[in-house]
């Protein structure tokens, strides 16, 4: 049944990945859905930041102001503000970027990016090699120390726990947003079969309202993870 859901709703007309020489097998509908999200954020973003006023902003004024006054907060909370604020439009672009994927996914026919492990894993990846990154420029080789703390013997045991960050941070994400998306699938393919109340359109209304919240917590997860383990590797105490 899922298979038909599936079908019924490629509408686009997307297949396997494809395979293209020297890159490899690409998967077509993740890399046209993330360009739209892309498209989509750079047009929520502009349309809510042209002619600001300081006095009575618009709501798309207000609510980038509140999301970008909350996320400084979360920052500030947990780095100095010189370190803090070298990170925050990585912060912001992550959050609204994850937001829109995460939320895409709902819309019918269409797909979240962050609902294909290599989207996710790409990112989670390029969060912890920026990290090292910025831990070398405030600490320089100092920051190595940490792998041979408090005894050497725990070298091992720190190699596993880096690695294991991006592994974490990118199954977590994909695993809540595909999980998500295949449950609305198999509800919707409830539909034809009742379209009851019971039977599909009312759990799929229930679902798809827990998909949103989710989106936002995973969203908001991934994001405040990328802030603990960079205050975490740039601190001094660390």
């Amino acid at each position: 049944m899922l298979d038909q859901v599936h079908n019924a709703l490629n509408v686009w007309g997307f297949h396997d990945p494809v395979y293209i020489a020297g890159l490899g097998n690409l998967n077509l509908k993740t890399v046209v859905m993330t360009w739209v999200v892309m498209l989509l954020v750079v047009l929520f973003t502009v349309t809510a930041t042209r002619n600001m006023k300081l006095g009575r902003p618009g709501k798309m004024q207000l609510m980038v102001e509140e999301m970008f006054q909350f996320l400084k907060g979360l920052v500030d909370d947990n780095l100095d503000p010189k370190k803090g604020a070298s990170i925050m439009a990585l912060v912001f672009s992550l959050f609204i970027y994850l937001l829109f994927s995460n939320l895409w996914g709902l819309v019918p026919s269409m797909m979240s990016p962050t609902a294909d492990v290599n989207t996710t894993l790409g990112m989670a990846i390029f969060v912890i090699v920026l990290i090292q990154i910025l831990a070398l420029k405030y600490k320089g080789l100092a920051y190595f120390k940490h792998f041979v703390q408090p005894f050497v013997f725990f070298l091992p045991l720190v190699i596993v726990e880096e690695v294991s960050k991006p592994i974490t941070l990118a199954f977590r994400l994909y695993g809540n947003i595909y999980a998500g998306e295949v449950l609305i699938a198999v509800l919707l393919g409830l539909i034809p079969l009742g379209a009851t109340l019971m039977g599909g359109f009312l759990a799929s209304v229930i679902w798809l309202a827990f998909s949103i919240f989710v989106g936002f917590i995973q969203a908001f997860i991934f994001t405040m993870l990328t802030i603990a383990y960079t205050s975490q590797a740039v601190s001094e105490e660390h």
